[in-house]
C-alpha cells in the first residue's frame, strides 16, 4: 500500500480539527500552517472531504472548516477514500473486477487478502482515536511486533 501526500495531509487537517480544545471551525491557513500543508493542496483536500460529508466549511468572522459527523464516526479509511478511492486497486481497478488467463489468476485472491488486510486496521481506527492516540489494541499488537518495524 502506497499512503499518498493527499491522504497524509487529510488525516493530519482532521486531527488538527479534533483536538481543538473549543471545537470552533479552524481556517484552512491555519491548518496549513500547523502541518505545514500547501494552501492551494489543502484546499483541494478539503473540497473533496466536503464532498464526502466528513468536514463542513462555515463562512463568515468565526469561518473556517469542521468535522461534518463525530470523530468517533469517522474511519482512517473514509478519509483515505474520499481524497484517493480505494484502499486497494490493480491499475486503477478494483480488485475484483481485475481478470486473469489461468496462469496467473492466483494474483487476483492475493489482491483481494490484501485489501481484507489492510480493512482490519484502516476501517476500525478513527479520527477520535488517532487525536487521543488511543489506538485500538489490534493496532498496537501489530506495532508490538518488531517485525513490523523493519523495511522489507
Amino acid at each position: 500500500m502506497r499512503v499518498s501526500a493527499k491522504s497524509d495531509y487529510a488525516l493530519r487537517a482532521l486531527i488538527e480539527m479534533v483536538v481543538r480544545e473549543d471545537g470552533k471551525a479552524v481556517s484552512a491557513e491555519e491548518l496549513g500552517k500547523l502541518q505545514e500543508i500547501p494552501h492551494g493542496f489543502l484546499q483541494a483536500i478539503l473540497a473533496d472531504l466536503r464532498k464526502a460529508d466528513i468536514v463542513l466549511s462555515q463562512r463568515g468572522p468565526s469561518g473556517g472548516w469542521r468535522l461534518a459527523r463525530p470523530a468517533s464516526a469517522v474511519t482512517v479509511a473514509d478519509v483515505i477514500r474520499a481524497v484517493d478511492g480505494p484502499l486497494v486497486s490493480v491499475y486503477g481497478l478494483r480488485p475484483e473486477s481485475v481478470t486473469y488467463n489461468e496462469t496467473a489468476d492466483g494474483l487476483q485472491q492475493v489482491w483481494i487478502a490484501a485489501r481484507d488486510a489492510i480493512r482490519e486496521v484502516l476501517e476500525f481506527v478513527t479520527m477520535e482515536q488517532l487525536a487521543t492516540r488511543k489506538l485500538p489494541t489490534a493496532v498496537t499488537n501489530r506495532t508490538a511486533n518488531e517485525e513490523a518495524w523493519q523495511p522489507h
